[in-house]
């Protein structure tokens, strides 16, 4: 059966992250506490080494990337920049506390939206469209693996969205530097736009009893993967 395999890393530290500040689509670039933490990271841990990197169009995943895989030429992708956060953007929750219009979007559902920023159901809409586009263009063109090296708030909501197991975005946060890994059989994703989280990034296999329990949710599909993916190699920039 083929298989394809993403691996979602987040950025490394930015001061804005270590303040807690949305930071969005600011393009802070990463502070030397980041840098350092990565290059320690990369010294201590096993990272998957991919055939293409993909990477949001901000400095602080472009520089992630460089220090990772330094010896590819990643592939920048705006629908995975972050939520941009409009008036918020900059400002720590505490700063924002005592504004109606924060606490409004905190509080509200799809339409919710920070003061000229982003809606919830638009920030939703770009990534998973991307990713769409990013995973077909891979079945496509024949392309085994990636790394997508990207924001909290984007690998949340793809998770959130096709993953299994199926889990709130909450669920799916993930320090700076760190990830997650998913599986892609192309007859799950083309009847369920499903896929499998099977590691953490750095790599912390799933267990026996959690392996079954994704496999559940495809082994009863065909193992035809001779589908009509109408795609160009184009298609993987968006």
């Amino acid at each position: 059966m083929k298989t394809y395999t993403i691996h979602f890393i987040r950025h490394a530290l930015t001061q804005g992250s270590i303040d807690g500040r949305y930071i969005g689509q600011t393009d802070e670039e990463l502070c030397k506490e980041g840098i350092e933490q990565l290059e320690a990271m990369k010294k201590d841990y096993d990272y998957p080494y991919p055939d293409v990197v993909f990477t949001s169009s901000l400095k602080r995943c472009k520089q992630t990337a460089s220090i990772l895989y330094p010896d590819k030429n990643s592939i920048e992708m705006r629908g995975f920049d972050e939520c941009d956060f409009g008036e918020f953007e900059g400002h720590t929750a505490a700063e924002l506390e005592p504004y109606e219009e924060f606490s409004q979007w905190l509080s509200g559902g799809e339409d919710a939206r920070p003061l000229n920023g982003e809606s919830n159901s638009e920030f939703a809409t770009r990534v998973c469209d991307c990713f769409i586009k990013t995973v077909d263009g891979m079945i496509k063109t024949g392309t085994k693996s990636a790394a997508i090296i990207t924001h909290g708030g984007v690998i949340m909501s793809i998770l959130a969205a096709f993953g299994v197991p199926e889990l709130p975005m909450t669920e799916w946060l993930c320090p700076s530097a760190c990830g997650y890994t998913v599986r892609i059989t192309p007859s799950l994703w083309s009847r369920m736009k499903k896929f499998e989280v099977i590691n953490e990034v750095p790599a912390e296999p799933l267990t026996a009893s959690q392996e079954e329990m994704l496999w559940d949710y495809y082994s009863d599909l065909p193992e035809d993967d001779d589908f009509d993916w109408d795609i160009s190699e184009e298609d993987l920039r968006v």
